[in-house]
């Protein structure tokens, strides 16, 4: 079945707005069915979970659906998942949770690929429990992390990898298989930043062997949180974070301090609902409509991911960073003469947002001789067609002819 996109298109009331989104990396656009499951939680009659009245009994279900939503994208049990406010925040938790069994000369691995979210809250958690921080760079010239790149700094006393399944900066999507087979062989954990893989590609947290995988349901459709999935309930029972006296020992709720957002995670659900019927074929378990649909994602991005690079490439002037593939559909590029923000104005001038900046990636950005003004990104989403693509290169086109 080939890829409907005027069908996925309609289901975004924004695109009536008629602007061309390669903002997605930073956020996507909300299709109507999302909003409207936000809306009717709030106001169907919700409290706190409980099992007495009608209204804990419906919230009560929308946590379990949503962990129920999640296990299937991600292919997890529900009893993994733990929502937060955000993927920053899950991180900045877990951190200070696992280091609370960290000795001094322990080490903690992270890369200069990643997205600070996956960076900083590692290394404080290492500078208050007295271990030490090892880096893995990629290489500038490629975009290329490597699996020897990780390798070469894990050592006995490794306690954590923290790797990125994607970039959001480059589009690279490392080798995380591999990665945490080297990091399991000497003991090590890995936590694997998955925001900017999990809109564009099936994940599978067996198939990755991760042990912790956080994302934004925002990525794919949903609404603003974050949440963290581990690859068995072991990984959680053994981690005991600072809570309230009297909340919950249970797993995963010991994670999740205070109230859920209970309309986020209904619209959360919605969004998972809404990926797996991306494919149209409607047959099957919500884990294989998910498969289905993220193949027919993976072919019209790449299609138009192709489409943008060629008509970036025969613009004089325009450096598109390289990344190699498999890779998220994500340019990051500059124009001589122009800096990154007067491209992004430019563009947003004619209904074309691609923003400008390093998104951070601030050690990315840096591993790449960027300055502060970073360079411009264009992401695509599967409600992208080729007139927006289209747009976007006529838009660069005519700010490179203006300077000549």
């Amino acid at each position: 079945m080939a890829f409907d996109v005027a069908r996925v298109r309609s289901a975004f009331p924004s695109l009536a707005l008629k602007v061309a989104h390669f903002d997605g990396p930073g956020g996507s656009q909300v299709p109507h069915r999302v909003a409207q499951a936000v809306a009717d939680t709030l106001c169907g009659g919700i409290s706190n979970r409980g099992t007495v009245t009608a209204a804990e009994r419906r919230a009560d279900a929308v946590v379990t659906g949503a962990r129920a939503a999640v296990g299937d994208l991600l292919d997890c049990p529900p009893a993994c998942v733990v929502f937060a406010r955000s993927m920053t925040q899950a991180t900045y938790d877990m951190a200070r949770a696992l280091a609370k069994g960290w000795d001094p000369g322990d080490e903690v691995v992270v890369t200069r690929l990643d997205h600070d979210a996956n960076i900083r809250p590692w290394t404080a958690a290492a500078a208050t429990a007295g271990a030490t921080v090892r880096w893995a760079d990629f290489d500038a010239a490629t975009g290329a992390l490597r699996v020897d790149d990780v390798a070469a700094v894990l050592s006995p006393r490794t306690r954590l990898v923290a790797v990125t399944a994607a970039s959001n900066l480059l589009g690279t999507r490392p080798d995380i298989p591999a990665i945490a087979e080297a990091a399991h062989t000497v003991g090590a954990l890995v936590y694997v930043d998955g925001v900017h893989l999990t809109p564009h590609a099936a994940v599978s947290l067996p198939a990755l062997g991760a042990d912790y995988y956080a994302c934004s349901p925002y990525k794919f459709f949903g609404p603003h949180h974050g949440l963290l999935a581990a690859a068995s309930p072991g990984l959680l029972e053994d981690v005991h974070p600072d809570k309230l006296l009297a909340s919950t020992e249970t797993v995963p709720e010991r994670f999740e301090l205070g109230t859920l957002p209970y309309e986020l995670l209904a619209g959360t659900t919605a969004a998972v609902d809404f990926v797996a019927d991306l494919g149209g074929s409607g047959e099957g378990s919500r884990r294989a409509r998910l498969l289905d649909s993220m193949r027919q994602v993976e072919a019209h991005e790449e299609a138009l991911f192709d489409r943008l690079l060629d008509g970036l490439a025969a613009i004089g002037g325009v450096t598109v960073h390289p990344a190699p593939r498999p890779r998220t559909p994500t340019a990051l590029f500059s124009l001589a003469g122009h800096p990154p923000q007067a491209v992004y104005e430019h563009l947003a001038a004619r209904g074309v947002n691609a923003p400008a900046g390093s998104f951070y990636a601030i050690e990315a950005a840096r591993r790449l001789g960027l300055g502060p003004a970073g360079a411009v990104r264009a992401g695509i989403a599967p409600y992208n067609d080729a007139e927006d693509v289209d747009r976007l290169v006529a838009g660069v086109r005519e700010l490179a002819a203006a300077s000549r």
